[in-house]
Protein backbone atom coordinates (compact mmCIF):
# COMPACT_ATOMS: atom_id res chain seq x y z
CA UNK A 1 0.00 0.00 0.00
CA UNK A 2 1.37 3.70 -1.05
CA UNK A 3 2.31 6.06 1.67
CA UNK A 4 -0.39 8.34 0.96
CA UNK A 5 -3.20 5.50 1.33
CA UNK A 6 -1.65 4.52 4.14
CA UNK A 7 -1.75 7.94 5.99
CA UNK A 8 -5.53 8.22 4.72
CA UNK A 9 -6.29 4.61 6.36
CA UNK A 10 -4.68 6.47 9.39
CA UNK A 11 -7.19 9.45 8.84
CA UNK A 12 -9.89 7.92 8.89
CA UNK A 13 -10.14 5.24 11.77
CA UNK A 14 -8.63 8.26 13.68
CA UNK A 15 -11.33 10.28 12.74
CA UNK A 16 -13.57 7.71 13.46
CA UNK A 17 -12.24 7.41 16.80
CA UNK A 18 -12.55 10.75 17.39
CA UNK A 19 -16.27 11.18 16.53
CA UNK A 20 -16.49 8.84 18.99
CA UNK A 21 -14.71 9.88 21.84
CA UNK A 22 -15.77 13.35 21.12
CA UNK A 23 -19.29 13.05 21.48
CA UNK A 24 -19.30 10.29 24.14
CA UNK A 25 -16.27 12.63 26.84
CA UNK A 26 -16.86 15.81 26.17
CA UNK A 27 -20.60 16.77 24.63
CA UNK A 28 -23.87 16.72 25.77
CA UNK A 29 -25.61 13.22 27.60
CA UNK A 30 -28.11 13.82 25.77
CA UNK A 31 -26.33 13.85 22.31
CA UNK A 32 -24.55 10.67 23.41
CA UNK A 33 -27.68 9.02 23.89
CA UNK A 34 -28.68 9.39 20.56
CA UNK A 35 -25.74 7.45 19.09
CA UNK A 36 -25.44 3.94 17.34
CA UNK A 37 -21.86 2.57 17.56
CA UNK A 38 -21.16 0.36 14.31
CA UNK A 39 -17.66 -1.20 14.92
CA UNK A 40 -15.97 -2.05 11.37
CA UNK A 41 -13.66 -4.93 11.78
CA UNK A 42 -11.78 -3.88 8.31
CA UNK A 43 -8.47 -5.25 6.16
CA UNK A 44 -6.51 -2.35 4.26
CA UNK A 45 -3.17 -4.30 4.20
CA UNK A 46 -1.47 -7.50 3.58
CA UNK A 47 -2.45 -10.26 0.93
CA UNK A 48 -6.02 -9.26 0.98
CA UNK A 49 -5.91 -6.10 1.20
CA UNK A 50 -7.01 -5.73 -2.71
CA UNK A 51 -10.37 -7.17 -2.08
CA UNK A 52 -10.88 -5.95 1.83
CA UNK A 53 -10.09 -2.19 0.72
CA UNK A 54 -13.26 -2.15 -1.67
CA UNK A 55 -15.45 -3.82 0.64
CA UNK A 56 -14.51 -1.47 3.98
CA UNK A 57 -15.21 1.53 1.49
CA UNK A 58 -18.76 0.74 0.44
CA UNK A 59 -19.16 -0.52 4.16
CA UNK A 60 -18.07 2.95 5.76
CA UNK A 61 -19.93 4.92 3.03
CA UNK A 62 -23.35 3.49 3.32
CA UNK A 63 -22.97 4.65 6.64
CA UNK A 64 -22.42 8.14 5.99
CA UNK A 65 -24.93 8.37 3.35
CA UNK A 66 -27.69 6.95 6.29
CA UNK A 67 -26.35 10.38 8.57
CA UNK A 68 -26.01 12.27 5.62
CA UNK A 69 -28.98 11.69 3.84
CA UNK A 70 -31.20 10.23 6.37
CA UNK A 71 -30.15 12.20 9.56
CA UNK A 72 -29.30 8.99 10.85
CA UNK A 73 -31.32 5.83 11.94
CA UNK A 74 -34.85 7.48 12.89
CA UNK A 75 -32.81 10.04 14.56
CA UNK A 76 -29.89 8.18 15.80
CA UNK A 77 -26.83 9.01 14.29
CA UNK A 78 -23.91 6.11 13.86
CA UNK A 79 -21.28 6.32 14.71
CA UNK A 80 -17.88 3.84 13.81
CA UNK A 81 -14.80 2.83 14.57
CA UNK A 82 -12.51 1.04 12.06
CA UNK A 83 -9.97 -1.88 13.57
CA UNK A 84 -7.51 -3.87 11.62
CA UNK A 85 -7.60 -7.21 11.66
CA UNK A 86 -4.97 -7.81 8.14
CA UNK A 87 -7.68 -10.91 8.02
CA UNK A 88 -5.83 -12.72 10.82
CA UNK A 89 -8.03 -14.58 13.52
CA UNK A 90 -6.39 -13.41 16.53
CA UNK A 91 -6.28 -9.89 15.76
CA UNK A 92 -9.85 -10.12 14.92
CA UNK A 93 -11.01 -11.30 18.15
CA UNK A 94 -8.32 -8.70 19.60
CA UNK A 95 -10.81 -6.11 17.82
CA UNK A 96 -13.86 -7.54 19.00
CA UNK A 97 -12.57 -7.19 22.08
CA UNK A 98 -11.11 -3.20 21.78
CA UNK A 99 -14.74 -2.29 19.96
CA UNK A 100 -17.52 -4.43 21.59
CA UNK A 101 -17.90 -2.04 24.57
CA UNK A 102 -18.05 1.00 22.33
CA UNK A 103 -20.49 3.87 22.23
CA UNK A 104 -23.35 4.33 24.65
CA UNK A 105 -24.94 1.00 24.03
CA UNK A 106 -22.27 -1.28 23.23
CA UNK A 107 -21.50 -2.43 20.20
CA UNK A 108 -24.60 -2.86 17.67
CA UNK A 109 -23.36 -5.44 15.16
CA UNK A 110 -20.07 -7.22 14.01
CA UNK A 111 -19.25 -8.17 10.77
CA UNK A 112 -15.80 -9.55 10.47
CA UNK A 113 -15.79 -10.40 7.04
CA UNK A 114 -13.81 -13.37 7.65
CA UNK A 115 -14.85 -17.10 8.31
CA UNK A 116 -11.65 -17.92 10.74
CA UNK A 117 -13.18 -14.77 12.97
CA UNK A 118 -16.51 -15.18 12.90
CA UNK A 119 -15.59 -19.47 14.03
CA UNK A 120 -13.83 -17.60 16.88
CA UNK A 121 -16.35 -14.77 17.58
CA UNK A 122 -19.14 -17.57 17.77
CA UNK A 123 -18.58 -18.59 20.71
CA UNK A 124 -18.02 -14.92 22.38
CA UNK A 125 -21.40 -13.44 20.53
CA UNK A 126 -23.85 -14.91 23.17
CA UNK A 127 -22.42 -14.22 26.13
CA UNK A 128 -21.84 -10.21 25.00
CA UNK A 129 -25.32 -10.79 23.34
CA UNK A 130 -24.17 -8.72 20.34
CA UNK A 131 -25.23 -10.51 16.81
CA UNK A 132 -22.89 -11.22 14.08
CA UNK A 133 -23.84 -11.11 10.58
CA UNK A 134 -21.77 -12.66 7.62
CA UNK A 135 -23.65 -12.11 4.76
CA UNK A 136 -22.53 -15.07 2.28
CA UNK A 137 -19.77 -16.37 4.54
CA UNK A 138 -19.08 -18.01 7.98
CA UNK A 139 -20.96 -21.36 9.29
CA UNK A 140 -23.12 -22.80 7.10
CA UNK A 141 -24.76 -24.56 9.61
CA UNK A 142 -25.37 -21.36 11.81
CA UNK A 143 -28.91 -20.48 9.32
CA UNK A 144 -30.14 -23.07 12.00
CA UNK A 145 -31.43 -19.95 14.60
CA UNK A 146 -32.64 -22.53 17.09
CA UNK A 147 -29.30 -23.59 17.88
CA UNK A 148 -26.92 -20.46 16.44
CA UNK A 149 -29.27 -17.31 17.87
CA UNK A 150 -26.43 -14.75 17.47
CA UNK A 151 -25.56 -15.48 14.06
CA UNK A 152 -26.55 -14.28 10.79
CA UNK A 153 -25.32 -15.39 7.26
CA UNK A 154 -28.02 -13.47 5.93
CA UNK A 155 -28.35 -13.57 1.45
CA UNK A 156 -25.93 -17.56 1.24
CA UNK A 157 -24.19 -19.99 2.73
CA UNK A 158 -21.03 -21.49 1.09
CA UNK A 159 -23.46 -24.77 1.06
CA UNK A 160 -25.74 -22.45 -1.10
CA UNK A 161 -23.04 -21.56 -3.35
CA UNK A 162 -21.37 -25.19 -4.12
CA UNK A 163 -25.23 -26.23 -4.41
CA UNK A 164 -25.79 -23.90 -6.82
CA UNK A 165 -22.66 -24.41 -8.88
CA UNK A 166 -23.44 -27.92 -8.97
CA UNK A 167 -26.61 -27.11 -10.65
CA UNK A 168 -25.42 -25.00 -12.64
CA UNK A 169 -22.67 -27.67 -13.86
CA UNK A 170 -25.07 -29.78 -14.38
CA UNK A 171 -27.34 -28.03 -16.30
CA UNK A 172 -24.56 -27.52 -19.46
CA UNK A 173 -24.24 -31.12 -19.37
CA UNK A 174 -27.50 -31.42 -20.13
CA UNK A 175 -28.62 -32.76 -16.40
CA UNK A 176 -27.35 -34.06 -12.87
CA UNK A 177 -27.41 -37.38 -14.11
CA UNK A 178 -24.62 -36.57 -17.06
CA UNK A 179 -22.38 -35.34 -14.05
CA UNK A 180 -21.64 -39.15 -13.72
CA UNK A 181 -17.97 -40.19 -14.32
CA UNK A 182 -16.89 -36.23 -14.42
CA UNK A 183 -14.30 -34.86 -12.57
CA UNK A 184 -14.85 -31.72 -10.20
CA UNK A 185 -11.64 -29.85 -8.49
CA UNK A 186 -12.33 -27.62 -5.91
CA UNK A 187 -9.50 -25.02 -5.35
CA UNK A 188 -9.48 -24.07 -2.15
CA UNK A 189 -8.07 -21.49 0.67
CA UNK A 190 -6.82 -23.91 3.22
CA UNK A 191 -8.60 -22.27 5.81
CA UNK A 192 -12.15 -22.44 7.96
CA UNK A 193 -13.55 -20.39 4.74
CA UNK A 194 -11.74 -22.90 1.86
CA UNK A 195 -13.14 -26.04 3.59
CA UNK A 196 -16.96 -24.85 4.15
CA UNK A 197 -18.15 -26.28 1.32
CA UNK A 198 -16.77 -29.41 1.20
CA UNK A 199 -19.62 -31.22 3.37
CA UNK A 200 -22.28 -30.09 0.45
CA UNK A 201 -19.69 -31.06 -2.17
CA UNK A 202 -18.79 -34.45 -0.93
CA UNK A 203 -22.75 -35.23 -0.61
CA UNK A 204 -23.06 -34.52 -4.01
CA UNK A 205 -20.88 -36.06 -4.96
CA UNK A 206 -22.36 -39.21 -3.78
CA UNK A 207 -25.54 -38.43 -5.37
CA UNK A 208 -24.69 -37.75 -8.97
CA UNK A 209 -21.14 -40.07 -9.39
CA UNK A 210 -18.68 -37.40 -9.66
CA UNK A 211 -15.22 -37.49 -8.35
CA UNK A 212 -14.17 -34.40 -6.18
CA UNK A 213 -10.79 -33.70 -6.26
CA UNK A 214 -9.85 -31.19 -3.64
CA UNK A 215 -6.77 -29.24 -4.09
CA UNK A 216 -6.39 -26.83 -0.63
CA UNK A 217 -3.72 -24.04 -1.45
CA UNK A 218 -1.73 -22.22 1.20
CA UNK A 219 -2.19 -18.88 2.74
CA UNK A 220 -2.11 -16.06 1.04
CA UNK A 221 -2.10 -18.29 -1.75
CA UNK A 222 0.47 -16.61 -4.02
CA UNK A 223 2.30 -20.13 -4.52
CA UNK A 224 -0.14 -22.46 -6.79
CA UNK A 225 2.12 -24.54 -9.09
CA UNK A 226 1.78 -27.65 -7.35
CA UNK A 227 -1.73 -27.19 -7.67
CA UNK A 228 -2.30 -26.26 -10.91
CA UNK A 229 0.20 -29.40 -12.14
CA UNK A 230 -2.31 -31.51 -10.60
CA UNK A 231 -4.87 -29.97 -12.34
CA UNK A 232 -3.00 -30.37 -15.66
CA UNK A 233 -2.52 -34.22 -15.14
CA UNK A 234 -5.66 -34.84 -13.65
CA UNK A 235 -7.67 -32.96 -15.82
CA UNK A 236 -10.77 -31.67 -14.23
CA UNK A 237 -14.06 -31.36 -16.21
CA UNK A 238 -14.40 -28.11 -13.89
CA UNK A 239 -12.77 -26.36 -12.05
CA UNK A 240 -14.35 -24.67 -8.74
CA UNK A 241 -12.22 -21.79 -7.00
CA UNK A 242 -12.86 -20.64 -3.45
CA UNK A 243 -10.20 -18.24 -3.44
CA UNK A 244 -9.61 -14.59 -1.54
CA UNK A 245 -7.37 -11.66 -2.13
CA UNK A 246 -4.24 -12.59 -4.12
CA UNK A 247 -5.17 -16.17 -4.50
CA UNK A 248 -7.53 -15.45 -7.17
CA UNK A 249 -5.57 -14.00 -9.74
CA UNK A 250 -3.12 -15.83 -9.51
CA UNK A 251 -5.55 -19.05 -9.86
CA UNK A 252 -6.54 -17.59 -13.01
CA UNK A 253 -2.99 -16.73 -14.25
CA UNK A 254 -2.00 -20.22 -13.54
CA UNK A 255 -4.99 -21.55 -15.71
CA UNK A 256 -3.67 -19.73 -18.57
CA UNK A 257 -0.17 -20.76 -17.98
CA UNK A 258 -1.14 -24.36 -17.53
CA UNK A 259 -4.29 -24.12 -20.38
CA UNK A 260 -6.84 -24.84 -18.34
CA UNK A 261 -9.84 -23.08 -19.94
CA UNK A 262 -11.01 -20.55 -18.05
CA UNK A 263 -14.63 -20.96 -19.58
CA UNK A 264 -14.47 -24.32 -17.04
CA UNK A 265 -13.50 -22.34 -14.12
CA UNK A 266 -16.51 -21.08 -11.41
CA UNK A 267 -15.36 -18.97 -8.61
CA UNK A 268 -17.44 -18.96 -5.25
CA UNK A 269 -18.82 -14.94 -5.05
CA UNK A 270 -15.72 -14.04 -3.00
CA UNK A 271 -14.05 -15.13 -5.64
CA UNK A 272 -15.79 -13.01 -8.70
CA UNK A 273 -14.92 -9.29 -8.16
CA UNK A 274 -12.56 -6.92 -10.08
CA UNK A 275 -9.43 -7.41 -8.17
CA UNK A 276 -9.37 -10.82 -9.08
CA UNK A 277 -9.90 -10.58 -12.82
CA UNK A 278 -7.73 -7.57 -13.42
CA UNK A 279 -4.12 -8.66 -12.99
CA UNK A 280 -4.88 -11.95 -14.98
CA UNK A 281 -5.70 -9.14 -18.37
CA UNK A 282 -6.65 -10.58 -21.20
CA UNK A 283 -6.27 -14.07 -19.75
CA UNK A 284 -9.38 -14.13 -17.19
CA UNK A 285 -11.87 -13.66 -20.08
CA UNK A 286 -14.61 -16.19 -20.17
CA UNK A 287 -13.93 -17.09 -16.44
CA UNK A 288 -17.15 -16.89 -14.55
CA UNK A 289 -18.31 -16.65 -10.87
CA UNK A 290 -21.54 -16.62 -8.59
CA UNK A 291 -23.02 -13.20 -7.17
CA UNK A 292 -25.40 -12.82 -4.63
CA UNK A 293 -26.56 -9.69 -2.83
CA UNK A 294 -24.58 -7.51 -5.24
CA UNK A 295 -23.62 -7.51 -9.16
CA UNK A 296 -21.74 -5.11 -10.00
CA UNK A 297 -23.38 -1.49 -11.70
CA UNK A 298 -25.00 1.88 -10.37
CA UNK A 299 -28.72 2.02 -9.19
CA UNK A 300 -30.40 4.67 -7.20
CA UNK A 301 -28.19 4.48 -3.46
CA UNK A 302 -25.36 5.07 -5.92
CA UNK A 303 -26.58 8.32 -7.29
CA UNK A 304 -27.37 9.08 -3.57
CA UNK A 305 -23.80 8.44 -2.43
CA UNK A 306 -22.49 10.44 -5.38
CA UNK A 307 -24.70 13.38 -4.29
CA UNK A 308 -24.79 13.50 0.15
CA UNK A 309 -21.38 11.74 0.12
CA UNK A 310 -18.71 12.54 -2.67
CA UNK A 311 -19.78 15.57 -3.87
CA UNK A 312 -19.50 16.83 -0.10
CA UNK A 313 -16.06 15.56 -0.02
CA UNK A 314 -16.58 12.79 2.67
CA UNK A 315 -15.85 9.48 0.35
CA UNK A 316 -13.55 6.64 1.99
CA UNK A 317 -12.52 5.83 -1.39
CA UNK A 318 -12.18 6.80 -4.73
CA UNK A 319 -15.54 8.04 -6.98
CA UNK A 320 -14.62 5.70 -10.07
CA UNK A 321 -14.78 2.20 -7.71
CA UNK A 322 -18.06 3.11 -6.77
CA UNK A 323 -20.88 0.24 -8.40
CA UNK A 324 -18.03 -2.52 -7.96
CA UNK A 325 -18.41 -5.80 -7.00
CA UNK A 326 -16.75 -5.55 -3.63
CA UNK A 327 -17.77 -2.04 -3.01
CA UNK A 328 -21.76 -2.64 -3.59
CA UNK A 329 -21.25 -5.81 -1.61
CA UNK A 330 -19.97 -3.94 1.30
CA UNK A 331 -22.98 -1.49 0.97
CA UNK A 332 -25.78 -4.02 1.35
CA UNK A 333 -24.26 -5.47 4.48
CA UNK A 334 -23.93 -2.30 6.18
CA UNK A 335 -27.47 -1.78 4.90
CA UNK A 336 -28.95 -4.73 6.61
CA UNK A 337 -27.04 -4.34 9.47
CA UNK A 338 -28.67 -0.54 9.55
CA UNK A 339 -32.12 -2.26 8.78
CA UNK A 340 -31.89 -5.05 11.88
CA UNK A 341 -31.40 -1.89 13.91
CA UNK A 342 -34.38 0.42 12.51
CA UNK A 343 -36.66 -3.01 12.34
CA UNK A 344 -35.81 -3.45 15.91
CA UNK A 345 -36.60 0.18 16.53
CA UNK A 346 -40.57 -0.69 15.77
CA UNK A 347 -40.27 -3.05 18.84
CA UNK A 348 -37.98 -1.20 21.87
CA UNK A 349 -38.82 2.49 20.39
CA UNK A 350 -36.56 4.99 18.07
CA UNK A 351 -33.58 5.07 20.00
CA UNK A 352 -30.11 3.97 20.71
CA UNK A 353 -30.56 0.07 20.65
CA UNK A 354 -29.00 -2.90 22.59
CA UNK A 355 -27.33 -5.50 20.11
CA UNK A 356 -29.56 -8.35 22.44
CA UNK A 357 -32.31 -5.50 21.13
CA UNK A 358 -30.77 -5.22 17.08
CA UNK A 359 -30.56 -8.59 17.69
CA UNK A 360 -34.46 -9.15 17.47
CA UNK A 361 -34.45 -7.18 14.42
CA UNK A 362 -32.54 -9.37 12.62
CA UNK A 363 -34.39 -12.16 13.38
CA UNK A 364 -37.28 -10.34 11.96
CA UNK A 365 -36.20 -8.89 9.01
CA UNK A 366 -38.52 -8.56 6.11
CA UNK A 367 -36.43 -6.78 3.32
CA UNK A 368 -39.39 -7.43 0.05
CA UNK A 369 -38.92 -5.98 -3.26
CA UNK A 370 -40.88 -2.52 -2.51
CA UNK A 371 -38.77 -1.87 0.37
CA UNK A 372 -35.32 -2.98 -1.34
CA UNK A 373 -36.56 -0.42 -3.81
CA UNK A 374 -37.30 2.46 -1.59
CA UNK A 375 -33.76 2.23 -0.10
CA UNK A 376 -32.24 2.29 -3.51
CA UNK A 377 -31.12 -1.28 -4.22
CA UNK A 378 -33.72 -2.61 -6.70
CA UNK A 379 -31.52 -4.97 -8.96
CA UNK A 380 -28.64 -5.66 -6.58
CA UNK A 381 -30.43 -7.98 -4.20
CA UNK A 382 -33.10 -10.40 -3.68
CA UNK A 383 -35.46 -10.15 -1.30
CA UNK A 384 -34.94 -11.50 2.48
CA UNK A 385 -37.01 -12.80 4.76
CA UNK A 386 -35.88 -13.83 8.65
CA UNK A 387 -37.41 -16.27 11.46
CA UNK A 388 -35.97 -17.83 14.28
CA UNK A 389 -35.36 -20.75 12.51
CA UNK A 390 -33.84 -19.64 9.51
CA UNK A 391 -31.33 -16.87 10.00
CA UNK A 392 -30.25 -16.51 6.42
CA UNK A 393 -33.51 -15.31 4.65
CA UNK A 394 -32.90 -16.11 0.93
CA UNK A 395 -30.62 -18.86 -0.94
CA UNK A 396 -30.31 -17.92 -4.28
CA UNK A 397 -27.44 -16.68 -6.57
CA UNK A 398 -26.73 -15.96 -10.24
CA UNK A 399 -23.58 -16.62 -12.56
CA UNK A 400 -21.43 -13.86 -13.92
CA UNK A 401 -19.06 -13.62 -16.61
CA UNK A 402 -15.86 -11.56 -17.27
CA UNK A 403 -15.55 -10.18 -20.89
CA UNK A 404 -12.30 -8.69 -20.06
CA UNK A 405 -13.80 -5.40 -19.25
CA UNK A 406 -16.99 -6.06 -16.81
CA UNK A 407 -18.70 -8.36 -14.80
CA UNK A 408 -22.42 -9.36 -16.38
CA UNK A 409 -24.89 -12.15 -15.31
CA UNK A 410 -24.76 -14.65 -17.92
CA UNK A 411 -27.26 -17.32 -15.87
CA UNK A 412 -29.42 -17.83 -13.02
CA UNK A 413 -31.41 -17.04 -10.38
CA UNK A 414 -30.89 -20.68 -9.14
CA UNK A 415 -32.10 -21.55 -5.52
CA UNK A 416 -30.27 -23.79 -3.76
CA UNK A 417 -31.75 -27.33 -3.12
CA UNK A 418 -32.81 -27.23 0.56
CA UNK A 419 -34.12 -30.64 0.48
CA UNK A 420 -30.38 -31.86 0.76
CA UNK A 421 -28.90 -28.62 2.30
CA UNK A 422 -31.50 -28.86 5.52
CA UNK A 423 -30.45 -32.44 6.57
CA UNK A 424 -26.55 -31.42 6.39
CA UNK A 425 -27.81 -28.20 8.71
CA UNK A 426 -29.68 -30.00 11.30
CA UNK A 427 -27.14 -32.77 12.02
CA UNK A 428 -24.04 -30.05 12.09
CA UNK A 429 -25.87 -27.94 14.13
CA UNK A 430 -26.62 -30.77 16.62
CA UNK A 431 -23.01 -31.73 16.68
CA UNK A 432 -22.41 -28.04 17.53
CA UNK A 433 -24.92 -28.10 20.24
CA UNK A 434 -24.01 -31.33 22.03
CA UNK A 435 -20.44 -30.50 22.18
CA UNK A 436 -21.03 -26.21 23.32
CA UNK A 437 -24.13 -27.69 25.69
CA UNK A 438 -26.18 -25.15 23.73
CA UNK A 439 -29.98 -26.31 24.38
CA UNK A 440 -31.77 -24.95 21.46
CA UNK A 441 -34.57 -22.75 21.47
CA UNK A 442 -38.25 -23.49 20.70
CA UNK A 443 -38.89 -21.07 18.10
CA UNK A 444 -43.09 -22.12 18.37
CA UNK A 445 -42.96 -21.42 21.99
CA UNK A 446 -41.54 -17.81 21.66
CA UNK A 447 -43.68 -16.79 18.90
CA UNK A 448 -46.70 -17.95 21.19
CA UNK A 449 -45.13 -15.73 24.08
Amino acid sequence: MKLVEKMRVLAVSAGAVAAVVAVTASGPVQAADKEQFFPALVYRTGAYAPNGVPFANGYIDYLKLVNARDGGINGVKITYEECETGYATDRGVECYERLKGKGPTGATVFQPLSTGITFALTDKAPKDKIPLVTAGYGRADSVDGTVFKWNFPLGGTYWDAADILIQHVGKLEGGLDKLKGKKIALVYHDSPYGKEPIPLLQERSKMHGFELLLLPVTHPGVEQKATWLQIRQQRPDYVFLWGWGVMNSTSIKEAVATGYPRDKMYGVWWSGAEPDVIPAGDGAKGYHALTFLAPAGQGQVHKDMIKYVYDKGQGTGKKEEIGEVLYNRGMVSAMMGVEGVKRAQTRYGKKPLKGEQVRWGLENLALDAAAIKKLGFEGFMDPIQTTCVDHEGSHSAHVETWDGKKWSVTAGPYESDLQIIKPIIRASAAKYAAEKHVTPRDCAKEASM
